[in-house]
């Protein structure tokens, strides 16, 4: 059995999303409104993908881990199983995980975007659906 090992790429970008998080709430007073709704929403999407991408590795590497009866680190014998073919492909061949940093900050960015322009009009027509 090898030991599951935890994906430096995946995880360093989700504690430092974190970390911004709480930094922004922290800081909340002095940020503009829309700005910090924008950059809120971009980093709670962020870290959910990413965050999400690192659960998915651990648990995969775990998946694969069962399939290793005598624990010699080697699939070989009673082990090679259809289900352990599928468990090693799933590990070894999931782009969509290992890029979640860079996609995750792109879908993050645009919806962050989204939700700093809606901020931005919300604010500008708040005032005229208040005076009626």
């Amino acid at each position: 059995m090898n030991p599951i090992t935890i994906p430096n790429h995946l995880v360093a970008p989700t504690a430092i999303a974190i970390i911004g998080i709480i930094l922004l709430l922290i800081f909340k007073r002095r940020i503009n409104k829309s700005l910090f709704i924008g950059t809120l929403t971009f980093l709670a999407f962020y870290a959910f993908i990413v965050g999400t991408a690192v659960y998915d590795d651990i648990y995969s590497q775990w998946h694969l881990n069962q399939f290793d009866l005598n624990q010699d680190g080697v699939f070989s014998g009673d082990e090679l199983t259809t289900e352990q073919d599928e468990a090693m492909s799933q590990l070894i061949n999931d782009v969509g995980r290992n890029f979640s940093f860079i996609t995750g900050g792109i879908a993050g960015f645009i919806l962050g975007l989204a939700a700093y322009i809606f901020s931005r009009i919300f604010e500008r027509i708040k005032p005229k659906l208040r005076d009626t």
